[in-house]
């Protein structure tokens, strides 16, 4: 029984406790003993939150007493360490917040445990989550369980290797330019994140800048992401950017009564990506051709004109620096590498701050266009596939280049707010996982919810798990 629960997914799950068929309970124990199992090898949860188990037994009594009850009552979740969890550690990587126990639980977090879910547990990652692996001083370094000598990225690499090894069926985390999409690729699960603000950022850290970072859930089904962000979508009347109701555009959409359009690409201003990944990305868009998609490749001038990394350097190190400097005062022997060295880059002066935001408002305006005319965009979610531990640089086709480029095909999405989506697709030569990303226009994660559950029943990689 539990390794059967530990493949199910979160719906199957809630399925299965509203039948009586398993009992939240069992659920909740079976990734229990998954996690006792197997996170000693990948180190992933970071804190077990207390009364999971009791939890359970109050679901499986609410249920024998006919209560009405919510679409995930009695399914365990996971949540990054990030995340304000009311009772529960919540130490975000860092020894400067070691014991910290917050008194409430961030805006996502409550809304899961209100449609019935069980926080189970918080998962690991970088430093202050800046970084694209899972490592710091405090809870250490996670590995992908599909090979522990390679990372599940970051910065929500426990998230990502958690409900990949079975040790959670959902969970929620927090993207700024690569840190829900990249992970999902690095370890074979799905993650979404949608339009900017569409999930409230209140009770997450960091918060600068707050104009790029978003919440976003991560699984091992599309079905599952489209009920979670039908529950965490809407105001929550303390986040300034979550504006739009609750009930926009919130789940997974139907069949459009037109030929849905798709437009893909592997460069168009991405820089070099693996010959793999380009490939896996051109096998999605014929297997969406062959399902009556109508597909093109396409280029999109804005990406070509206006380099998204630099960009992002450019503007985010005016907005970040100042207020990890504040946190950080007195504590400078608790901070890791990574953060040492972001603090260490050169301050933005400001006439290279105005371009840069004179050029995001122009990949705004490109995208704009573009969505004018297709439905979603297809393309790479990494440059590279899952990487060894610690590097600083990779050779990709041919061509070295720095550890920020393996988010060369997110951070667009992230400048301008659109949703993105990752899923995997196919599987490298060295049997890592390989992903897709499907973005779309603004408002519209029905859409790209849509496509990747299409592109799900025609994956050739569907419902695998690593060996472990």
């Amino acid at each position: 029984m539990s390794t059967d629960l530990n493949h199910c997914d979160a719906t199957e799950l809630a399925e299965l406790i509203r039948t009586r068929r398993a009992s939240s309970v069992e659920v909740v124990q079976a990734h229990l003993e998954r996690i006792e199992a197997a996170d000693s090898r990948i180190n992933a949860v970071v804190t077990l939150a207390d009364g999971a188990l009791d939890a359970a037994r109050a679901a499986d009594e609410e249920l024998a007493a006919g209560a009405e009850v919510g679409p995930l009552h009695g399914v365990p979740f996971t949540v990054k360490d990030s995340f304000d969890t009311a009772g529960v550690l919540t130490q975000r990587g860092s020894p400067i917040f070691a014991g910290r126990i917050p008194d409430t639980d961030a805006t996502s977090v409550a809304r899961m445990k209100g449609a019935g879910a069980i926080l189970l547990a918080k998962t690991n990652l970088p430093e202050f989550a800046y970084w694209i692996e899972s490592d710091n001083l405090l809870t250490g370094r996670t590995n992908n369980p599909w090979d522990l000598d390679r990372s599940s990225g970051g910065s929500s690499g426990g998230e990502s290797a958690a409900i990949a090894a079975g040790m959670s069926p959902l969970g929620i985390a927090s993207d700024l330019s690569i840190s829900v999409r990249g992970p999902a690729a690095d370890t074979g699960i799905a993650g979404l994140k949608p339009t900017h603000g569409r999930i409230p950022m209140t009770g997450v850290w960091p918060r600068e800048p707050r104009r790029d970072w978003h919440v976003g859930p991560m699984a091992r089904t599309i079905r599952d992401l489209a009920l979670a962000y039908s529950i965490l979508a809407g105001p929550d009347g303390a986040d300034g950017f979550a504006t739009v109701p609750r009930e926009f555009d919130a789940g997974l959409g139907a069949s459009p009564d037109r030929p849905v359009r798709v437009g893909w690409l592997v460069d168009s201003g991405l820089g070099p990506i693996d010959a793999e990944i380009a490939a896996t990305v051109q096998e999605a868009a014929d297997a969406l051709r062959g399902a009556g998609v109508r597909v093109e490749a396409v280029g999109i001038p804005a990406l070509e004109r206006d380099n998204p990394l630099e960009l992002f350097t450019r503007q985010h190190v005016m907005e970040m620096k100042p207020a990890f400097r504040e946190i950080t005062a007195g504590h400078e022997d608790q901070m890791f590498t990574y953060s040492t060295s972001m603090l260490a880059v050169p301050d933005t002066s400001v006439e290279d701050y105005v371009l840069a935001e004179q050029g995001i408002e122009r990949l705004r305006d490109g995208f704009a266009e573009y969505f004018q005319r297709y439905d979603a965009l297809l393309l790479p979610v990494t440059s590279i596939p899952a990487h060894a531990h610690g590097l600083t640089q990779f050779t990709v086709d041919g061509r070295t280049v720095n550890a920020f480029h393996v988010m060369s095909a997110t951070v667009p999405f992230n400048l301008t707010g659109l949703p993105a989506l990752s899923m995997r697709f196919g599987t490298s030569s060295d049997g890592m996982p390989i992903a897709v990303q499907l973005a779309a226009n603004w408002h519209s994660e029905s859409t790209i919810l849509y496509i990747a559950s299409l592109l799900e029943s025609l994956s050739p990689v569907r419902n695998q798990h690593p060996a472990l």
